[in-house]
């Protein structure tokens, strides 16, 4: 009896075999080749992202000299009652380790009055007044020595700091409830909101839970009502392109840029922000 099949040719399962050997080999050198490129690529995202603006704590130098200078010992952190200043992690190239504030979050209300971070840095990163040798920028320096409301009425009521670390801006005008003309009631963030704010009538020195202190506004002005400082911040009456006045939050130029506004305002995201190391009429 015959067949038709033929019989296996055991060097052909050999060659099949180093051909499929051949291939995974080259596929696990794609593979690794691209986890190495990919891993190495990695370094290059923080340096990318470091030149985002960042919040400084007060009374800190230009960003190039706070970056040679500061030493990411973070004293500053340890020292802040409301814990508003962060270190940077890893992801933040050349900011990693060093002091940021997300007023969103938590902003600097100075409840420490005396500025403790400043006190407490040991290389001069922050201070109550630069060296001549560096300059300050054109809109950073306040015109007079900022008036804090919590000390109005001692014999010193002002802040060493004289120079801001950003400005406040009303970002999104449609959304303040001033604007609309709207009140509010109730916790300003929500019962969630873990951020603290000093507020006089409470306590002097102890800074209290955000949600701790609900508010019962006709009008909506928690950004002008909880700022720390005098003649920062107010409501002015604006007439809109359609003929209406409205109450619209005014920044004024005392404004250090604390960020007690934008952490205390109400809508989502804040209708009030601000930009991190901008001067006044910049």
């Amino acid at each position: 009896m015959t067949t038709d099949k033929k019989p296996a040719v055991p060097g052909n399962r050999v060659v099949n075999k180093r051909k499929l050997e051949e291939r995974r080999r080259f596929l696990r050198s794609i593979i690794l080749g691209a986890a190495v490129l990919g891993i190495s690529t990695l370094g290059y995202i923080p340096v990318a992202s470091a030149w985002r603006v960042r919040m400084r704590p007060p009374g800190a130098l230009e960003e190039s000299d706070f970056l040679s200078s500061c030493i990411k010992c973070g004293q500053c952190v340890q020292v802040c009652p409301v814990q508003a200043i962060k270190l940077d992690d890893i992801d933040h190239g050349f900011g990693v380790g060093l002091p940021y504030i997300d007023s969103r979050s938590q902003a600097c209300d100075f409840s420490c009055d005396a500025v403790q971070c400043i006190l407490a840095c040991p290389t001069g990163s922050l201070v109550y007044k630069k060296p001549v040798f560096m300059p300050t920028r054109n809109g950073m320096r306040v015109a007079n020595p900022p008036i804090l409301l919590a000390k109005e009425k001692d014999p010193e009521p002002t802040l060493n700091i004289r120079e801001r670390t950003g400005l406040a801006r009303l970002a999104r005008p449609d959304a303040c409830l001033a604007v609309q003309g709207k009140g509010f009631k109730g916790q300003a963030r929500g019962a969630d909101f873990k951020g603290r704010m000093r507020f006089i009538e409470v306590d002097r020195w102890k800074p209290i839970p955000l949600r701790d202190h609900p508010f019962d506004l006709q009008l909506c002005d928690l950004c002008v009502r909880t700022c720390p400082i005098k003649g920062a911040i107010s409501l002015q009456p604006v007439v809109d392109k359609d003929g209406n006045t409205r109450m619209t939050p005014t920044v004024h130029e005392p404004c250090l840029g604390c960020g007690v506004c934008e952490m205390i305002c109400p809508v989502e995201s804040a209708a009030i922000v601000v930009d991190a190391r901008k001067g006044w009429g910049a």
